[in-house]
């Protein structure tokens, strides 16, 4: 059964021009990075530096609009920047990109070539509904601090994605949770493509099939399904 993804229409007013894309995708086999995984990433890195042309990310439009987004919900988008400007910067930098995991490269990759920030989740570790919303500051949230897991909890209105048992991702795309990543044993995947205009649909769905096919070569049998932009 595809899993439920729902927008709160707080956040749909906050950021009226926010769009996302889901892909869901069964079967998947991954592994430590590797040879291919390294050449899309440093493929991606290229690319972005082509698109930017000598710019700053922030200097792009889409990245703009989501510094502006985070802006509108309490958050220092200069400080806790978007997944895409953070993996962005990395990519221009001298120490590149980081090599992770066959999957999360593989998303990284297609979220540094398009600029839209891009987010997996362990299919089978999801309880319950997808949503995203703004916070009340009770929930809970793993994450690692001093190499040791620990429970933080978002400040009153951020945005965040949960589920039934918690927040996954913190301020909108900033920073995913532990309980919920994907990992070298992970088969099945939720992927998050997230866009705010000026973005056109037909560039986010772009990247979606990107992203796509770049499963379906990592593993062949997975069954790979791309939702409409919502």
């Amino acid at each position: 059964m595809p899993l439920t993804l729902t927008v709160a229409d707080e956040v749909r007013t906050l950021v009226p021009g926010f769009t996302h894309l889901a892909i869901e995708a069964r079967g998947l086999v991954n592994g430590p990075s590797d040879a291919a995984g390294s050449a899309l990433l440093d493929d991606a890195a290229r690319r972005l530096a082509e698109r930017l042309d000598g710019r700053a990310p922030h200097d792009d439009p889409h990245v703009t609009a989501w510094r502006e987004a985070y802006t509108a919900f309490g958050a220092k988008p200069s400080r806790t920047r978007n997944s895409a400007e953070a993996l962005a910067r990395r990519a221009l930098a001298d120490g590149g990109l980081p090599r992770v995991n066959l999957l999360v490269d593989a998303y990284n990759a297609v979220s540094v070539a398009h600029l839209v920030p891009v987010g997996g989740e362990d299919a089978d570790r999801i309880r319950g509904r997808m949503r995203l919303v703004r916070a009340t500051g009770g929930e809970p949230f793993l994450t690692v601090a001093g190499g040791e897991e620990v429970v933080e909890h978002p400040e009153p209105g951020e945005v965040v994605w949960c589920d039934d048992e918690g927040v996954t991702c913190r301020r909108w795309n900033w920073r995913q949770g532990v309980r919920t990543r994907l990992t070298e044993t992970s088969e099945n995947a939720l992927f998050l493509l997230e866009s705010l205009a000026p973005m056109p649909t037909e560039a986010l769905e772009a990247a979606g099939a990107e992203l796509a096919e770049s499963l379906e070569k990592l593993s062949p049998g997975a069954r790979v399904r791309v939702g409409r932009p919502v």
